[in-house]
């Protein structure tokens, strides 16, 4: 009788194994996440990089470091580590616009001492401005209408953006969500 119960049992389980379909017993495919890149031209240096700054799931390490020396500080060509969470900003605003824009770059990171300097000649240049921090970066995309940026970079939700018509730039930072 025990043998019976414990040839039934298992004949059950083959059974509902089997009535499995195949596609569903199969392993899940590893869904790799999209490569991500940017193109970035320094309005004060002149110079440019396309890089993959994301592939196979992670950083690339000297993507970074490149994008690190595009955005330092050109007035004490002090380098800082620029935050990733902005890099990835960058990608899904511009990724809006198409593959082949090249995104000007008016400000990266900035040294506390040109910090100070641009807040002392400027009432729109904040003290505790996140540019100290890798944090923020003043963009165009040339041939796009600045205020279609100012909505990608709102839409994007990332985290503060400013909108400098006069000045011909957006500000994106990784901050609170706010805009001014």
């Amino acid at each position: 009788m025990n043998q019976r119960r414990s040839f039934l049992k298992s004949s059950v389980v083959i059974a509902s194994a089997l009535s499995v379909p195949a596609f569903a017993r199969a392993a899940p495919a590893v869904i790799t996440p999209p490569d991500r890149s940017l193109r970035l031209y320094n309005t004060h240096t002149g110079e440019s990089l396309r890089r993959v700054f994301w592939a196979e799931g992670q950083f690339v390490p000297e993507a970074l470091a490149d994008i690190n020396k595009l955005l330092r500080d050109h007035r004490s060509n002090t380098i800082k580590e620029i935050d990733p969470k902005l890099l990835v900003l960058l990608d899904r605003v511009t990724s809006k616009f198409g593959d082949e824009d090249v995104l000007h770059i008016i400000s990266g990171y900035r040294s506390p001492e040109t910090n100070r300097k641009l807040a002392a000649a400027s009432g729109g240049v904040a003290k505790h401005s996140m540019h100290l921090d890798g944090k923020a970066i003043d963009i165009r995309l040339p041939g796009r209408a600045l205020d279609q940026l100012h909505k990608a970079a709102l839409a994007a939700r990332g985290g503060g953006v400013g909108y400098y018509p006069s000045s011909q730039f957006v500000h994106m930072d990784t901050g609170r969500l706010r805009n001014w």
